[in-house]
């Protein structure tokens, strides 16, 4: 079943606020999950950024944004479950050297590292990962066009694109998350180690 499905709230009606949010994602290890906290301090003190950066824990490069619900629709949770389970590719090395600002509310515009031809393999596993999905029955939110990048904070200021000091890592496992909105708390729902053949 895909994201279809209509969440019912507590009186048979369709809830109208998300509370919960379901992504697949790429985590850094945690030396390059450290790089990409110097670099987010790095640039806040270049560019006067007065916000703070995100927890280590926190940073990711979300492949595919499946949804935001109000509560978790099992169905779709299993059948995403079900593509990680089955994912089968050897690991890849991605690097991010830019940074910039991404446009959003006034007042919280991402911040975010961004990559080039070095994220082809990154680029390839996603689409993969796609198409994967929409074999299941599973409708993401996100587009089919992508733009790597990983989130660092996020404040009012429109930084232009930039040159840093490249972040590079290893990604060698599929992870599914399952955000609470507003509660800044992930909870992973599954891990699959990338092993060609698996």
């Amino acid at each position: 079943m895909g994201m279809g499905s209509e969440q019912l709230g507590f009186e048979g009606f369709a809830s109208a606020e998300p509370t919960d949010r379901l992504f697949f994602a790429a985590m850094p290890d945690p030396r390059a999950a450290e790089a990409i906290a110097q670099t987010a301090d790095r640039s806040r003190r270049m560019h006067g950024i007065s916000a703070a950066p995100l927890r280590t824990d926190r940073f990711h490069v979300t492949l595919i944004h499946i949804g935001d619900f109000a509560g978790l629709p099992k169905a779709v949770v299993a059948d995403s479950l079900r593509v990680g389970e089955r994912t089968t590719a050897p690991p890849f090395e991605v690097t991010f050297d830019r940074a910039a600002s991404f446009s959003g509310a006034p007042q919280r515009k991402p911040f975010v590292l961004q990559g080039g031809a070095d994220l082809d393999g990154l680029q390839a596993f996603r689409r993969s990962l796609w198409d994967r999905l929409i074999r299941a029955g599973v409708k993401p939110l996100s587009r089919i066009e992508f733009n790597p990048h990983v989130t660092l904070l996020y404040d009012p200021a429109s930084i232009a694109e930039h040159p840093v000091e490249p972040v590079r890592w290893t990604v060698d496992e599929l992870v599914l998350i399952h955000s609470e909105l507003g509660r800044t708390k992930y909870n992973v729902l599954g891990r699959w180690p990338l092993i060609a053949g698996r």
